[in-house]
């Protein structure tokens, strides 16, 4: 693709304007990164205080009984459910970066029950963490403040609104399907 606009550009006599528009391209490209990982950071240090002072743990506490209802195989494993649980934590905050290593240990974790094959619980996980519910979206934030948005977070009750279906007719397919499967 970006061969061919060379080309392109150079073929109708705008190759300055391509290159300006690389150069252009690259210094915002920079610049977005650069202020994607600030929030990053700054909301994985939340994160990593919630963990260190005992919050993560309560968090953990506060959503068990739903996660004992979603992964009931392995409700009794606690390990297990911890990192399920820090997982859905992460993504409530919005930080699938932070999330995907908590998520990945997690799945191995759930893994190591049905080897070669994914259980009920490893599919419940992948919806739920594909189709998460976020609170705060700092990642779609920290674009729209990067962009110039004076409020980036107007947008919560649209992200909830969505996030919340998604997540629900997800955890409603899985289920279903984990039953047609069955019989």
């Amino acid at each position: 693709m970006i061969m061919i606009s060379i080309l392109c550009g150079l073929a109708t006599g705008r190759g300055p304007d391509v290159a300006a528009a690389a150069v252009e391209g690259t210094s915002a490209a920079v610049q977005l990164a650069l202020s994607i990982a600030g929030m990053l950071c700054l909301w994985t240090g939340v994160m990593e205080v919630m963990r260190q002072s005992g919050l993560a743990d309560k968090l953990s506490r506060l959503l068990a009984p739903v996660l004992r209802l979603l992964f009931p195989q392995t409700a009794q494993d606690r390990s297990t459910m911890d990192s399920i649980s820090a997982n859905v934590s992460a993504n409530l905050l919005g930080l699938g970066s932070a999330a995907t290593p908590l998520g990945l240990e997690a799945a191995r974790q759930l893994a190591r029950n049905s080897p070669g094959t994914a259980s009920d619980s490893l599919c419940m996980l992948v919806v739920c963490n594909t189709a998460s519910i976020q609170l705060i979206p700092t990642t779609v934030a920290s674009v729209r403040a990067a962009e110039g948005c004076a409020a980036p977070f107007d947008i919560l009750p649209a992200v909830w609104l969505a996030s919340s279906l998604s997540v629900g007719v997800g955890i409603l397919a899985c289920k279903l399907f984990a039953k047609v499967w069955r019989d």
